[in-house]
């Protein structure tokens, strides 16, 4: 078997050892020894964005916000999904992250970084949020793993009523909140559908249409 080899890795701003493994040509990013992600499954990152450019279908110049870079799946996704004319904000807390996107992972990325329709911000996704502005057409958030988070306590608070009122906010009138997740979260759906959301709840594979484990994408639309 071909071992894991330790390209990088980085200290997370409130603790935390971030690591970027290769094994042959499959990548993973790993949170200490438990893995974040794996260029191996990517099926639910692509739908996360395929599923909420559905919802806005027939929507002219759409405006996105990417919360999480990862190992740009959801990118490359949006940027079919959403069209010629969308324009696409991806906010990434780590520096490292993007570095290694240009470096060791630039053969998943490709050009996607470099496409006229994307601005890459080094920020917490929740400021960007929060931030004074146009609104968005479409916030997809795959920070952590989900409202049950692994890497940062703080990433909670995207996913507290605080933060589900800050997106909604932030969202145009019929625009969409996507949250990507390892697993099902019923307290969380309840409260994602009491702030003000229209949620709806799929279960989608991690490798797409070959199979793999069940993840769960909240879609809620603003009324």
């Amino acid at each position: 078997m071909i071992p894991w080899v330790e390209l990088a890795s980085t200290t997370l701003p409130r603790g935390g050892v971030l690591r970027l493994m290769r094994r042959g040509q499959e990548f993973s990013i790993k949170l200490g020894v438990a893995e974040l992600m794996t260029s191996a499954q990517f099926g639910s990152e692509e739908a996360l964005a395929t599923l909420s450019a559905a919802k806005l279908a027939g929507r002219a110049a759409p405006r996105v916000l990417i919360g999480g870079l990862g190992m740009g799946f959801t990118l490359r996704a949006a940027l079919t999904a959403f069209g010629a004319d969308a324009k696409i904000i991806v906010a990434e807390l780590v520096p490292e992250v993007v570095g290694w996107a240009r470096g060791p992972m630039a053969e998943l990325f490709g050009a996607s970084l470099d496409d006229a329709r994307v601005e890459l911000v080094i920020a917490d996704v929740a400021s960007v949020i929060r931030a004074p502005g146009r609104p968005f057409d479409a916030i997809l958030l795959d920070v952590d793993n989900g409202p049950e988070g692994m890497t940062q306590a703080v990433n909670d608070d995207l996913y507290s009523p605080r933060g589900l009122a800050a997106a909604r906010a932030a969202l145009r009138r019929q625009g969409v909140l996507a949250v990507w997740s390892q697993g099902p979260d019923r307290t969380f759906a309840q409260r994602f559908a009491k702030a003000g959301f229209a949620v709806e709840e799929k279960r989608v594979r991690a490798r797409g249409s070959r199979g793999g484990t069940r993840h769960v994408i909240w879609l809620g639309v603003r009324g």
